[in-house]
């Protein structure tokens, strides 16, 4: 007998709150005061929205911060393509300032607007604290960032910021909502619903102290859950059951890590602009091995 009846894991599917897209809006309004207010920044060249799993509405109870965008626009990072130059683009004009000049910043207006005790710089974000009316924020200081792909001056568009520590990071935020929006209309709103049970699931596996692994982060699994074929959330369509999609998820995933089969390599971000387990620390060991103990916690045969 499964674990967790088709009502438990109901009650797992569903969003936090009823409020977060007020909180995710009351975060956005509290940065953008935070930057109007400000002097330090004289350009208005900037633009604020939300990302993660508040924003893609993905969030569980155990998902605190809100993550905030600010981008600047008025300059962009580029990557080409083999043997395309710059000046082929008109891409000539350098810009004296500079992504950590940009993240100092807006660390400074924040400090500003919110007082030094309650703004904590991290190595790829800036914290605000949360207290009684506002909930806890990430700002994520970016730059625009095209990947063009041929002559004729074709890209497409995400952010790139520099961590603290120098690595570079390149996202693609709007896409990954869009994609998310049209997936989880595609799948009669199941698509969402999948991922919180799987990040509640595993929160459940940590909590009893069965299995834990660091690598498998929130945003992979919403990445898995993002490229489970449509089709299969209709298994169930005439009497649905999650753990009749659930038990089809963990095969379809671990059967995808097989040495035989390599499913993996195919696997994309939500944005669709990126590949899932490339240039990430994710391996799809890690991923085989979480769905061979998702299974068992579950209880499956």
């Amino acid at each position: 007998m499964a674990r967790y009846t088709h009502e438990q894991l109901m009650c797992m599917s569903r969003p936090a709150s009823d409020t977060e897209e007020t909180k995710m809006e009351n975060a956005r309004n509290a940065i953008m005061n935070a930057l109007s207010q400000s002097e330090i920044l004289k350009s208005n060249a900037y633009e604020v929205f939300g990302q993660g799993s508040y924003a893609n509405n993905t969030n569980i109870r155990n998902n605190s911060d809100i993550d905030i965008n600010v981008c600047y626009t008025d300059a962009y990072y580029f990557d080409l393509p083999e043997n395309v130059t710059r000046q082929e683009l008109g891409l000539n004009n350098s810009v004296e300032y500079s992504y950590q000049s940009y993240k100092n910043d807006i660390e400074k207006m924040l400090i500003q607007y919110f007082g030094a005790a309650n703004v904590v710089r991290k190595n790829k974000c800036i914290h605000i604290n949360g207290n009684s009316y506002r909930a806890e924020i990430d700002v994520v200081p970016t730059w625009k960032y095209r990947r063009f792909s041929d002559k004729r001056g074709t890209y497409k568009e995400g952010v790139l910021l520099y961590s603290d520590d120098y690595q570079r990071v390149i996202n693609y935020p709007k896409q990954h909502l869009n994609n998310g929006i049209c997936k989880n209309n595609d799948t009669l709103r199941r698509y969402k619903r999948l991922v919180r049970i799987i990040k509640n699931l595993k929160i459940k596996m940590e909590d009893a102290n069965y299995y834990k692994n660091d690598s498998v982060t929130s945003f992979l699994i919403e990445g898995l859950v993002y490229n489970y074929p449509n089709a299969k959330y209709l298994l169930s369509y005439s009497s649905f059951d999650w753990n009749t999609i659930i038990r089809d998820f963990i095969y379809y995933f671990w059967n995808g890590c097989s040495a035989e089969n390599e499913a993996w390599k195919g696997w994309v971000e939500p944005s669709e602009c990126l590949y899932l387990m490339y240039g990430h620390k994710w391996k799809h060991s890690d991923v085989k091995e979480f769905m061979y103990n998702l299974w068992n916690f579950l209880q499956y045969n």
